[in-house]
């Protein structure tokens, strides 16, 4: 369902955003990285009704990491083939995203920290939705370096505590620590845009 969901959400975009011919391998990466998150997804949902066992926890480490670890190739893919689009940097921002978002649902039904942590999955469905009541925060943020580097640490550290070989206590610090960084982030970019509004 995960999967598909993805599949429609993206096709109705892909024609408004995308204006090259052919997908390209990049968005094929992006596509095979929404399978391994929706697999993910699964197991999440697996881990709810019937609890997480050490085969589950190790699975979902593997899935995550390989996600995590092919991040960095679509965008390159599609400078080098030149077929970066709008649809792509999106298509790719939203799967990292969705797979923060179930990784922090996953790591309190791991007892690896508390459900506090799922705030870091859903910080920036707040910060979309809250510029429905700011028209202000809708406004596009410039490309930055350490927002592409806090969302690498959040995602690394939910893949790393996912796996049953990280000790509760550190990881419950470890987590606490990532999503410190990671409002510090958002925060960054909401005061930008609120000095700006009086710009505008």
């Amino acid at each position: 369902m995960v999967f598909l969901t993805v599949i429609v959400v993206a096709a109705g975009r892909i024609g408004l955003d995308h204006r090259h011919a052919a997908l390209g391998l990049a968005n094929e990466v992006t596509l095979l990285r929404a399978g391994l998150t929706a697999l993910v997804a699964g197991a999440t949902v697996d881990a709810a009704l019937d609890g997480v066992s050490e085969p589950l926890a190790w699975w979902v480490a593997l899935l995550a990491g390989v996600a995590l670890l092919l991040d960095g190739a679509d965008g390159w893919l599609a400078r080098r083939q030149g077929l970066a689009s709008a649809f792509g940097a999106r298509f790719d921002m939203e799967v990292d995203a969705l797979l923060i978002l179930i990784l922090s649902a996953f790591a309190p039904l791991a007892g690896k920290a508390g459900w506090w942590m799922l705030l870091a999955g859903l910080l920036r469905y707040l910060f979309v939705a809250a510029a429905f009541v700011f028209p202000w925060m809708a406004a596009p943020l410039p490309p930055s370096f350490r927002r592409k580097l806090v969302c690498v640490v959040q995602a690394g550290t939910l893949v790393a505590i996912a796996a049953p070989s990280f000790p509760a206590p550190a990881s419950a610090g470890l987590a606490a620590a990532s999503l410190a960084l990671l409002v510090w982030s958002f925060a960054v970019d909401t005061l930008w845009l609120a000095g700006r509004r009086g710009g505008r």
